[in-house]
């Protein structure tokens, strides 16, 4: 199922697009405060954001801003301010397409799923030739790396989720061969052992990012 996080303080909005888009296997993420939904990347992973520029406390821009920076997640932004300039900030910002409000919700899926279309085919292009997974194990350039189940889990994971910053806890809760209950310690430990397998250099990581308080994140 598609994961969306939705930053928007009109909560009647939310709930309409929540319940319009679960009929095409979208889940959707509410938050009205822009810094939760940002705090929220840190244990959570999404697929796609649609992001309200009238925010409270943060105005979308920045908000719009600091995703760019940490993740290249899609961003759409969804917005009553109908200033061109407000457009084309947003645009330069990183955000991957501006819908005015009003729209029609069947406009929103046909976005979303175009972004996501294009979102996976630039993953699929950029990461062929160093890194593929399938039901084998994973191969760095054609060869087989020397996984044990755990590491071939989280890799994965981070492969999946390229470019986003992933937590410790949600490495924790999905990864099966890890149980719940391990100590942050333990899965840095097993990142470094990762990194021995994949880096060029593995005391100066380039492929396995560390985010202070944040998580990993997978560069490629």
């Amino acid at each position: 199922m598609i994961k969306i996080l939705l930053i928007e303080d009109d909560l009647e909005i939310a709930d309409l697009l929540t319940q319009y888009l679960s009929r095409y296997q979208m889940e959707v993420i509410s938050y009205a405060h822009p810094q939760t939904a940002l705090n929220s990347l840190s244990i959570e992973s999404y697929d796609l954001v649609i992001l309200d520029l009238t925010l409270p406390d943060i105005d979308g821009l920045d908000v719009c801003r600091i995703l760019r920076e940490r993740s290249d997640i899609p961003i759409i932004i969804s917005s009553a301010r109908s200033d061109l300039t407000d457009k084309v900030v947003a645009l330069e910002l990183g955000a991957d397409d501006y819908l005015p409000k009003p729209y029609e919700p069947r406009e929103l899926v046909a976005r979303i799923q175009s972004l996501l279309r294009r979102s996976s085919g630039k993953t699929i292009q950029s990461s062929r030739e160093m890194f593929r997974v399938d039901e084998n194990g994973i191969y760095k350039e054609g060869q087989l790396l020397p996984l044990t189940r755990a590491e071939f889990e989280v890799l994965s994971l981070l492969i999946k989720h390229h470019q986003q910053i992933i937590s410790r806890d949600f490495i924790a809760n999905n990864a099966v061969s890890i149980q719940w209950e391990s100590s942050e310690r333990s899965i840095d430990v097993l990142i470094s052992r990762i990194r021995q397998k994949i880096e060029p250099n593995p005391k100066h990581p380039t492929l396995i990012r560390s985010v202070r308080g944040m998580g990993y994140q997978f560069t490629l």
